[in-house]
């Protein structure tokens, strides 16, 4: 063990995506599909040869101890990771070719669950379990990362805690950031609880009728926010309203930093508690559904529902863990969502998604977005300004680091919302370039950004899916799901001269 301590960290992760592969070829041995288990053996041991003498010729490699050495080393991860998986995939799908496999599996380790198949029996049950457990892995590896090496580097939503101190204190913090200490201590601190908490959903959808790999699949790409599916969806799931309710509480985990990460100082409940947070979730999930669900009776006139209890509580329920599912990225619709539709008589429910999908879940979890922290500084930051309107000389209450936040920290939050807009207007454009129209361009830009890819098939008239566009515009899909992954921010600093000096 302590010989993968000096291994680079660019080696271990791939070791541990090629070790990756052999749960589906367990499962497919399981199920007696000798193909698809032989392909990932042979793919896997071979694979694993070669990370075994590339590690034996790197294992004295010393690098400079610094987060952006690690930063760097992330983002090559993202890029290298599903070009390794898509190998086997490649193989074993043949209706695809190797970019289009790739795409697959960028997507899946992004968290964002964009698929080129809209008909889930085009792939075999441990290709749906691969799929789930690479966005599950790369959900746990966004935490890690976001804790050990965007925190130091005062990036990924934590600039908003931190930006009140100069440059040179954030670049001596930095400097001296360890962050291999840091990945190791913060992976023991989170993978147990990730897995057990990933466990006890997967038992209980298992409990409530689902099959074996739709509970798992559902469980993983809940804690990981990748809306992977293996069935299609929640509407081809068995759990039912009670696999709904059961997976809205455990969506919780992609709001707030606060809910798998305990802090030393015993104030975990006094952290969720006062987490801004998840005020702002609540306040989504409750202001949103209930203007959908009282707009029936403004609507009463354009459209024909039917007023009995079953259908009103039908479609409440599927607004509110709809908007949850898609304001943490996930993307899962509820079997109710087409009764709240209907019950509310919007046919442009499509634009609300996105924009839940924009905002995101919280900092530090797997959701991806512009973060609801970052959201919050902007709001209070506007309460702030509207108040002195009326009161010029008046004196804003609070803590310091709610000033800080409301000042300083909506500086920060508008710069990269900006950034953020910027660069959806840029990738939008380009698709645009590659012969689709406005309107699908901004789906699949926005899909790309927020990494939410079950978007496409909520906000989009046409009906035209990923699977429907070009390669090229693939390529710069996977340029925007890496962007959206790491966030501008992160992107910028490995582009800072100082950090090639």
């Amino acid at each position: 063990m302590k010989w993968l301590g000096t291994l680079p960290l660019f080696v271990i992760l791939l070791g541990i995506a090629v070790l990756s592969m052999y749960v589906p070829m367990l499962f497919a041995i399981r199920l007696e599909d000798w193909l698809v288990a032989r392909t990932y053996f042979y793919y896997t041991t071979v694979l694993l040869i070669v990370l075994a003498m590339i590690a034996v010729a790197t294992s004295g490699y010393v690098p400079r101890n610094t987060a952006r050495n690690y930063l760097l080393t992330v983002f090559a991860a993202l890029i290298t990771i599903p070009a390794i998986l898509a190998l086997p995939f490649d193989r074993l799908v043949g209706s695809v070719n190797y970019f289009q496999a790739y795409f697959e599996m960028l997507s899946s380790l992004t968290t964002t669950g964009a698929t080129l198949f809209s008909d889930p029996k085009s792939l075999s049950a441990p290709l749906h379990l691969m799929r789930a457990l690479t966005g599950w892995l790369g959900g746990f590896l966004m935490l890690v990362v976001a804790l050990s090496i965007f925190a130091p580097l005062n990036i990924g939503g934590f600039e908003m805690f931190v930006a009140e101190q100069s440059y040179k204190k954030s670049s001596l913090r930095f400097e001296r950031a360890d962050a291999a200490h840091r990945l190791t201590r913060y992976s023991l601190q989170i993978f147990p609880a990730y897995t057990l908490v990933t466990a006890v959903l997967a038992f209980v959808l298992l409990v409530s009728g689902d099959r074996s790999l739709v509970a798992v699949s559902h469980a993983m790409s809940i804690l990981s926010t990748s809306g992977i599916s293996p069935v299609g969806g929640l509407q081809g799931a068995s759990s039912g309203f009670v696999g709904e309710m059961l997976m809205f509480l455990f969506l919780i985990f992609a709001v707030s930093r606060h809910t798998l990460l305990h802090d030393r100082d015993g104030q975990a409940w006094a952290n969720l508690k006062n987490d801004k947070e998840i005020y702002l979730m609540l306040g989504c999930v409750v202001v949103i559904p209930v203007l959908l669900f009282l707009r029936h009776w403004t609507a009463a006139f354009e459209v024909e529902a039917h007023n009995d209890l079953p259908s009103a509580v039908s479609a409440l329920w599927g607004s509110i863990f709809t908007v949850l599912s898609f304001l943490t990225t996930t993307g899962f619709e509820s079997t109710a969502w087409g009764e709240a539709r209907s019950w509310s008589g919007l046919g442009t429910t499509g634009i609300i998604l996105m924009g839940l999908a924009i905002m995101g879940g919280g900092v530090a979890t797997t959701a991806g977005g512009v973060k609801l922290l970052r959201i919050y500084a902007l709001y209070k930051h506007g309460q702030r300004e509207i108040a002195r309107l009326s009161f010029p000389n008046s004196v804003g209450g609070s803590s310091s680091r709610a000033r800080v936040i409301r000042r300083e920290g909506a500086y920060v939050a508008w710069i990269f919302l900006m950034i953020f807009l910027l660069s959806l207007a840029l990738i939008a454009l380009a698709l645009s370039l590659t012969g689709l129209s406005f309107q699908d361009s901004l789906v699949f830009a926005v899909a790309g950004l927020a990494t939410t890819g079950p978007v496409v098939q909520v906000a989009s008239d046409s009906g035209l899916g990923f699977a429907g566009v070009s390669d090229a515009a693939k390529g710069i899909l996977c340029l925007a799901m890496v962007l959206g992954r790491l966030e501008a921010l992160a992107v910028i600093a490995l582009l800072n001269p100082n950090f090639w000096r």
